[in-house]
């Protein structure tokens, strides 16, 4: 599923794609989104994470220039938000979508390219380019009734991207797909970014968010909790066996490899160094105790997520929640 398409402008690497300071919503006297601080690099694949009513949905709203913030700034692509220039280069693929069964998948991205007001000495490149990118090639006279969901949910992809926008926007691409079909959409948001684009992925799905994004942000109750690289919210590698006759005093010493926990047959510790894994199972293996199986990395972004969310937001002048940029 690849094609040649067209590159982002010149002067598309100057500044981050999108940066936002204490960026708030009110509606009335529910604060849907709460100071939101947060920069997007260009060219990344950005994970906006978090649960229902957190804020993702109007922030992303805001950022497209569908409503308007009660406080605070936000530039996407180096404009203020709103800034109409700037909507002709970012492509947005809402969560719930659907397109006229009697048109054909090429005649939808023909609409739409009028409706972006694509030049029409480009439009038939950038259509061919589209549905190459997301596959569809094969199925562009088909009309759009007789497609399955994940061919639907591809064709949405082509109009997001159509005309290689600088930014797009996708809001749970995957939620409705089987695991094929997730698969597919991971190839095409690699395809994206590899050709400059900004990605921001707004998901609930944490292992699809794990697969494809360089960066993340959780947010919840309109709050930034965390943000930053995986391998900086995730933290410390850290190791997890079943291991049974196993003496207490053995499994104190262990402590030289780093802070032990046990619960039944269960032993963690965290954090260790990953070439010191193969010297912890020697040590119990060498003092008769026996290892069932051993689990050696970092935490998973489902355990950093519910932590965070089970926290709560930060507290007024407490400790910021991580690197933001």
């Amino acid at each position: 599923m690849t094609a040649s398409v067209s590159r982002p402008a010149s002067g598309a690497s100057n500044g981050p794609a999108i940066a936002t300071n204490d960026l708030a919503k009110r509606f009335g006297r529910t604060v849907a989104l709460d100071g939101l601080t947060m920069t997007v690099e260009r060219g990344e694949v950005f994970g906006f994470l978090g649960p229902n009513g957190a804020g993702k949905t109007t922030a992303v709203k805001l950022l497209l220039g569908l409503a308007r913030p009660t406080g605070g700034t936000a530039r996407v692509l180096g404009a203020p938000i709103g800034d109409r220039a700037i909507r002709s280069r970012i492509g947005y693929l809402p969560e719930l979508f659907r397109y006229q069964p009697w048109l054909r998948g090429r005649e939808v991205l023909q609409l739409h390219a009028a409706l972006a007001r694509l030049p029409r000495s480009r439009r038939r490149a950038e259509i061919a380019a589209a549905l190459g990118l997301v596959g569809l090639t094969d199925r562009a006279e088909s009309l759009v009734g007789t497609y399955s969901k994940g061919m639907q949910q591809r064709l949405g992809l082509a109009v997001a991207l159509l005309g290689s926008p600088e930014l797009v926007f996708l809001d749970e691409p995957t939620s409705a797909l089987d695991p094929v079909g997730r698969l597919d959409v991971r190839a095409i948001i690699r395809a994206a970014r590899d050709r400059g684009t900004t990605v921001f992925l707004n998901s609930h799905l944490l292992t699809e968010v794990e697969r494809v994004c360089d960066r993340v942000a959780i947010v919840d109750r309109g709050k930034l909790l965390a943000a930053g690289r995986l391998d900086e919210l995730l933290g410390s590698p850290v190791l997890r066996m079943r291991v049974t006759d196993v003496a207490p005093a053995v499994i104190a010493a262990l402590a030289a490899f780093g802070r032990v926990e046990t619960e039944g047959d269960r032993l963690t510790i965290d954090p260790i160094e990953p070439s010191r894994v193969p010297d912890v199972v020697a040590a119990i293996v060498a003092t008769g105790g026996r290892v069932h199986d051993v689990d050696a990395g970092r935490g998973s972004l489902e355990d950093r997520f519910v932590a965070l969310i089970t926290a709560g937001p930060p507290t007024e002048g407490g400790p910021p929640p991580g690197p933001a940029a």
